[in-house]
């Protein structure tokens, strides 16, 4: 199995590329940031997925498979948002305390990469994932460790969004400045209440209410810096004794004991 996986990723990406999309329960985000020197390097080599050119390597195939050529078509360095596994990346910046970073790329892809157009879609589905990336990341958040309650804030596309959910709540997430040029949250408030986390939880979500979101053209670099402010580092089933770490069901653990 495992041969499996690493035989079928590492063709489709390269290790330069694997080094930033890989997000397991143990090789955690946290151990991630650690390895490669702190935030500030973690960032820099997020970056420099956008700054590299899409530069490929074919041998394995005989040929340009078509996540290759989308990636070179849409011009975004060697971000290649057509294979799945690297679609969280963008809002791996949540993490290192550089949120308006992913509400710019994030922006971008949704601008770029889904158009209405014969050729509008940036590849292949895999059963609803490329489409479900763009349905979370236009509401503004995405799960980017699915089994925990934890969605990772983004920026909303949207001026006005409602979610109706099955127990009868409603949530509504107003952004009524957002625009083309207005990409960045300035600030935010949950239910009347200052908002500065970099995610959002789902059980606060279910119970319903409403997010407003103030949306301008210029990053606000003083939000969503603070440690608590930042997701949760590690995701595991057995949480308890590990310093900023969330367990399955959602509890957070912020202390060794």
């Amino acid at each position: 199995f495992f041969f499996f996986v690493f035989f079928f990723f590492f063709k489709q990406k390269t290790a330069y590329e694997m080094l930033r999309s890989l997000v397991g329960s143990e090789m955690c985000i946290r151990d991630r940031i650690n390895l490669m020197g702190g935030k500030d390097s973690f960032v820099m080599m997020l970056d420099s997925v956008f700054a590299v050119p899409p530069l490929f390597d074919d041998s394995y195939y005989g040929g340009v498979i078509h996540e290759i050529r989308e990636m070179t078509v849409m011009n975004m360095g060697n971000y290649a948002h057509g294979n799945q596994p690297i679609q969280h990346m963008i809002y791996l910046y949540n993490y290192a305390g550089q949120p308006w970073k992913a509400q710019y790329w994030l922006r971008q892809v949704m601008d770029r990469m889904y158009t209405p157009g014969p050729d509008g879609y940036c590849g292949d589905e895999d059963n609803g994932q490329t489409s479900a990336w763009y349905v979370f990341s236009a509401l503004g958040f995405y799960p980017v460790a699915p089994g925990t309650t934890q969605y990772i804030l983004g920026a909303p596309l949207f001026k006005k969004a409602t979610l109706h959910f099955e127990n009868g709540n409603n949530l509504v997430i107003n952004a009524p400045n957002n625009s083309d040029k207005n990409i960045y949250i300035e600030s935010m408030t949950f239910n009347g209440k200052n908002y500065t986390k970099n995610y959002l939880d789902h059980n606060d979500l279910f119970k319903g209410g409403v997010i407003d979101i103030v949306m301008g053209d210029k990053p606000n670099l003083k939000r969503g810096i603070n440690p608590e402010d930042m997701p949760c580092l590690l995701y595991t089933s057995d949480a308890a004794d590990e310093e900023d770490s969330v367990d399955l069901g959602g509890r957070r653990n912020i202390k060794k004991k």
